[in-house]
């Protein structure tokens, strides 16, 4: 196939929401170019996702934009269950400062996350936003690279990309053009969602309480300073702002107050059957819908991008196998499942469902939340360790592998940074004390030192979590997920030659504007 090169881009994205732009940054930070195209010219204006949890804010960290988000975040206490009365049943506290380095919790306007993140992506040279854009096409079934055809205020056009990453919501073109079709989690209720802007002295715990009252089940968070959002599962009959928010308001209070948005959602629990054709992948709410209760809409598709760019960099740059690129489905879409299933778990402790059992669901709920220990075990990281596979290497004694490494603040030049910008955008080795020869050609072929976590000078975190984890040593990926374990008196890792052929092949590596595999997809227009 013979290609215009000036139509030639190594990365395509088509949508430019957070996880789009997102995806963008992070590829950015390794050195791959990509193109962003979106309907809108200018961020959307109104709220949609309002909470991060700290997983979700180390990725903003990596993908560069920590502390602008920090500036316009407001931490959160955790979630509160409470009955029809307003009587508290539960609380799951979130702490000040998590795994990863942040509140566990943090609440934010989704147009304010939005701004910080197209503003990153116009300062990096590696990436090309392009607004006011429909993408009509992704294909035909033998192209290769992958065609994708979009249109403008100046007409039709073509690009050829090695990668497409389709971030383009639930109704997703990318996903109908890959032949993907939704899975089905049995979840699905119609809520109308209100945003309001108030000076009143709102009743408030700076947390999210869930009211699991089966006849009105409700969310209310306050999001910023003056900010607050309400959700109520819908009902026959007409009520106003007013009357569904009185609850929350001070007695006799008859001033006014901003409605910013007032909207009715289908909240759907739906997992895509295939992530990925070829060199086309689905992320965030092209591949997974979640009901919010938890709110890990938006983290579980940033947590998509965090797991894909480093692998589709390391193919693209630096001669990767393409095998990699399977482990992006393996990986995620179990994790996924599993936050959807715990949403539409809280969906159905709210609501209690509408059978003759749900009085008694109730009850149990009631009874099981005054169990001691249960809520704090109930409310730890919403991030279960991968599983077992060609790059979470989970044998004898390796209970660390596929976990995350902590982020606390170290020194690094005498000055104080976090973890992560101290070991860069890729493989880090960690050990407990001095690495020996072997440890070190290993992390050396990779391209990065073996360090003592004495040498960084933390607070003890680290030493503490290989202690607990009986690890002498950890290899961490890019995305700092724990890839390999040397146990407490091993000399190496052992699982080398089963992962190695992964990060490096025989063949030059592939540079990013060239093409890649071919890639048969369904050619889509619209």
């Amino acid at each position: 196939m013979t290609v215009d090169e000036a139509a030639r881009v190594p990365v395509v994205i088509v949508g430019g929401g957070p996880v789009g732009v997102t995806a963008a940054l992070l590829l950015a930070r390794q050195g791959v170019r990509s193109l962003v195209l979106e309907r809108h010219q200018d961020v959307y204006p109104l709220p949609r996702a309002v909470a991060a949890d700290d997983e979700a804010r180390r990725i903003l960290q990596a993908a560069g934009v920590g502390e602008e988000f920090t500036a316009i975040a407001r931490p959160a206490n955790g979630l509160r269950l409470l009955d029809a009365r307003h009587r508290v049943m539960a609380e799951f506290r979130r702490t000040e400062q998590g795994l990863h380095g942040y509140p566990q919790t943090s609440m934010f306007d989704q147009p304010e996350l939005e701004r910080v993140l197209r503003d990153a992506l116009a300062r990096r040279p590696e990436c090309e936003f392009r607004g006011g854009v429909e993408v009509t096409g992704i294909g035909p079934d033998t192209a290769s690279p992958v065609r994708v055809a979009y249109r403008d205020d100046d007409g039709e056009h073509e690009l050829w990309a090695d990668a497409v990453l389709g971030c383009d919501g639930a109704n997703s073109l990318t996903r109908e053009a890959i032949g993907a079709v939704w899975e089905d989690l049995r979840f699905e209720e119609r809520w109308t969602v209100i945003d309001v802007r108030t000076d009143a002295d709102v009743r408030c715990w700076e947390g999210v309480d869930q009211v699991c009252d089966p006849d009105r089940p409700a969310t209310f968070m306050r999001v910023g300073e003056d900010r607050y959002r309400w959700e109520f599962r819908l009902r026959d009959g007409q009520e106003t702002v007013r009357e569904l928010v009185a609850p929350w308001l001070p007695p006799l209070y008859e001033e006014d107050f901003e409605v910013v948005r007032t909207t009715r959602y289908t909240f759907r629990a739906r997992v895509a059957d295939r992530w990925r054709h070829g060199r086309v992948f689905l992320l965030g709410d092209a591949a997974h819908l979640t009901p919010p209760f938890i709110g890990q809409g938006l983290c579980s598709g940033l947590r998509d991008t965090c797991n894909l760019t480093w692998k589709l960099a390391r193919v693209l740059r630096q001669g990767g196998d393409e095998r990699l690129l399977d482990t992006y489905e393996s990986e995620r879409k179990p994790h996924a499942r599993h936050v959807i299933r715990l949403a539409v778990a809280m969906g159905w402790a709210m609501t209690g469902g509408q059978d003759g059992a749900a009085a008694i669901r109730r009850r149990a709920l009631a009874a099981a939340c005054r169990i001691p220990g249960l809520t704090e075990l109930a409310g730890r990281d919403l991030s279960p360790p991968l599983t077992a596979g060609p790059l979470v290497w989970r044998g004898i004694r390796r209970g660390l592998a596929g976990t995350h490494c902590p982020q606390p603040w170290v020194s690094a030049g005498g000055l104080r940074a976090r973890l992560d910008e101290v070991l860069g955008d890729s493989f880090a080795v960690l050990t407990a004390s001095v690495p020996g020869p072997s440890l070190t050609a290993l992390a050396h072929g990779l391209g990065v030192h073996a360090i003592p976590v004495a040498d960084l000078g933390d607070d003890g975190t680290l030493a503490a979590w290989l202690r607990a984890g009986h690890a002498d040593a950890v290899l961490l990926r890019p995305d700092r997920v724990v890839m390999d374990v040397v146990p407490s008196g091993g000399r190496d890792f052992t699982s080398t030659a089963a992962w190695a052929s992964l990060l490096h092949t025989t063949r030059s590596p592939v540079p990013s504007d060239r093409t890649g595999p071919e890639v048969p997809l369904r050619s889509t227009t619209r």
